[in-house]
């Protein structure tokens, strides 16, 4: 039996869309960068849009729907919102109801989706520079924690700045900040490597989204912005609709994320 090519962005859609392919996203799509989703009423849009441009590490916008339009063609001709992400979330006035794997029968003719840019892209340059990722040697979701920095508030869209963490030996810690600042669409460099407490975590082992890490001796662990940012903010702006993507199941697109900031900035 010939197994499906995960590594080329287009098939794997096709698996996530056909509901083959139901796992989080980390290590699959090649080097294709990964983005997040964010998905408003009309009405909510221009504040999200704000927020986003306000605050570009945690919320780095790689493109934006028409309204009812499920269609993402900058990132990809055969992208379709409504089934292309493996786990979405439902919010109704800021409260989590759902999360399926399929948003069709959710999906309103008023809607905008926002894809906001994935640290997930960068993992394959620092896998290639020997990297270690605990979370995919350990097939677990990479942990995500609620922070005591604050965004940037726009409209009624405010709240802290959620970041995700990979535990590094400190030579790989410098290392990874060296690669990652070639991904400002992807996050960029860490925002914190060391003391959890210090960016106002209360407990590396209990975050708030993914799963808990495992730390080994010598490792010091090190934060990213994160694009789960914005369900912070969905979260206490209380709209009355909203679909996001659940943390670690992105979009995967059809472009390289070395290229992307070249590639956007050209369309």
């Amino acid at each position: 039996m010939t197994h499906p090519d995960l590594t080329h962005p287009e098939t794997l859609r096709a698996e996530i869309r056909a509901g083959r392919f139901k796992t989080m996203t980390s290590g699959v799509g090649g080097n294709a960068l990964q983005a997040n989703l964010a998905i408003l009423p009309a009405e909510d849009a221009a504040d999200f849009l704000r927020f986003c441009q306000m605050n570009p590490q945690p919320c780095p916008l790689l493109g934006v729907s028409e309204p009812g339009d499920p269609r993402l063609p900058v990132l990809g001709q055969s992208i379709d919102l409504r089934h292309d992400v493996p786990k979405y979330r439902v919010w109704e006035h800021g409260e989590l109801v759902d999360e399926p794997h399929d948003i069709a029968d959710v999906w309103r003719e008023d809607l905008v989706a926002f894809a906001i840019g994935c640290s997930f892209s960068f993992e394959a340059a620092l896998v290639e520079a020997g990297i270690v990722l605990r979370h995919q040697e350990n097939d677990t979701v990479v942990p995500m924690y609620r922070t005591g920095l604050q965004t940037r508030p726009a409209g009624r869209f405010s709240g802290p700045v959620v970041v995700s963490m990979r535990p590094m030996l400190p030579r790989d810690a410098i290392e990874a900040v060296r690669i990652c600042d070639r991904f400002p669409l992807a996050h960029g460099a860490p925002v914190h490597i060391g003391d959890p407490a210090q960016i106002g975590i209360r407990d590396l082992f209990d975050p708030e989204y993914g799963d808990a890490p495992e730390m080994r001796d010598g490792e010091v662990p090190v934060f990213w912005a994160c694009g789960v940012t914005p369900q912070a903010a969905i979260a206490q702006a209380r709209p009355a609709f909203a679909i996001s993507h659940a943390p670690g199941y992105m979009l995967v697109t059809d472009i390289p994320a070395p290229q992307a900031q070249r590639r956007l900035a050209s369309v």
